[in-house]
């Protein structure tokens, strides 16, 4: 019997809907066990460490031993192998695990993550005066917009960098999706090379599907998230497999890994 490939799996708007488990989630879970298939969930919050989302996982009675790294986590390791001082600019329980690396008086670099409702024209008047200073710039990701409800979107942090990037014309370092750099770490903790073939879970079309694609994966994209009905007709990114929830995503499973 062939190894089973990689399944990387996206967090918000898969498993996590608004503070709530999706429907059949523990019967999604409870198949990647039976069938021990190599899963890693990604999430490209910059509001979570993988130890929230195993509290969260761990809260819904769900399987919390699965893998799991978030934008922050991989930030975290970019910026300790890369600077030895940062200005941080996101929200306060993020800070806390980048603490002994924040100098607001003289960064090497400006990392910058969601600040929900701290956005304002002086931080960002703030950030930019500090890159075009000289610190380098770091995006924890460049997600354009997210919902923080089921009735609404509202701007996320890469619509702010990017801002940043044009005021000051650099370009900023991304570390979450859709950077390969993610997909291939998350791929080099299963213990695979970044060459490996991978399916992947996620609910958006840009930041899940696409850079999955690139990477030669195949993907299944969910439509309990970002992502709805009826898909539009220029759509350039096609994925592999459509599911509309996790129930459909096992039958997924089935298929592709030809499995009972």
């Amino acid at each position: 019997m062939q190894p089973l490939l990689p399944f990387l799996i996206d967090f918000d708007g898969v498993i996590n809907l608004y503070g709530k488990p999706a429907p059949f989630s523990k019967e999604f879970f409870n198949f990647i066990e039976k069938h021990k298939i190599p899963a890693f969930i990604l999430s490209n919050s910059t509001l979570r460490t993988n130890s929230d989302i195993k509290g969260f996982l761990r809260k819904h009675n769900l399987r919390s031993d699965i893998p799991i790294m978030t934008a922050v986590d991989a930030a975290l390791k970019y910026v300790k192998k890369n600077y030895e001082r940062v200005s941080l600019y996101c929200i306060d329980n993020v800070k806390k695990e980048f603490e002994e690396l924040i100098d607001n008086d003289n960064p090497q670099a400006v990392v910058v993550g969601d600040m929900v409702d701290g956005w304002s024209v002086e931080i960002l008047n703030e950030i930019f005066r500090k890159v075009h200073n000289g610190a380098d710039l770091v995006a924890m990701h460049m997600n354009r917009y997210w919902s923080p409800d089921e009735n609404k979107f509202v701007l996320d942090a890469g619509s702010f960098i990017t801002a940043i990037e044009y005021a000051t014309e650099k370009k900023a370092a991304l570390i979450g999706k859709p950077s390969p750099i993610y997909f291939h770490t998350a791929l080099q903790s299963l213990g695979y090379s970044e060459e490996t073939s991978f399916l992947m879970l996620g609910d958006d079309l840009e930041l899940d599907i696409a850079p999955a694609q690139n990477m030669g994966g195949k993907t299944i994209l969910i439509l309990t998230g970002k992502t709805k009905t009826p898909l539009p007709a220029d759509l350039h990114v096609i994925p592999d497999f459509i599911a509309n929830d996790l129930f459909e995503a096992v039958g997924v499973l089935k298929t592709f890994y030809s499995l009972d």
